[in-house]
């Protein structure tokens, strides 16, 4: 399994993060971790490369986002 931090563009209320919230559990193999205005955690489940997924998602949601590097 591999954890994913997002930086995610649109967000400014508790309602987006609803939003996005909802969008990444329609994801197949990606857990949500956490959601915040402006971010978000998932881990990915191993197997298929479900991070492309996560981001076409989200972008067709309205909220554009990329990863954000991890130390």
């Amino acid at each position: 399994m591999k954890t994913v931090d997002l930086a995610i563009e649109g967000m400014s209320c508790n309602h987006c993060v609803g939003r996005v919230k909802k969008t990444l559990e329609r994801v197949p193999a990606v857990r949500v971790d956490d959601v915040q205005v402006g971010s978000a955690r998932v881990t990915l489940e191993p197997g298929a490369e479900p991070l492309a997924q996560v981001l076409v998602a989200l972008a067709d949601a309205g909220f554009p986002a990329r990863t954000l590097a991890t130390g």
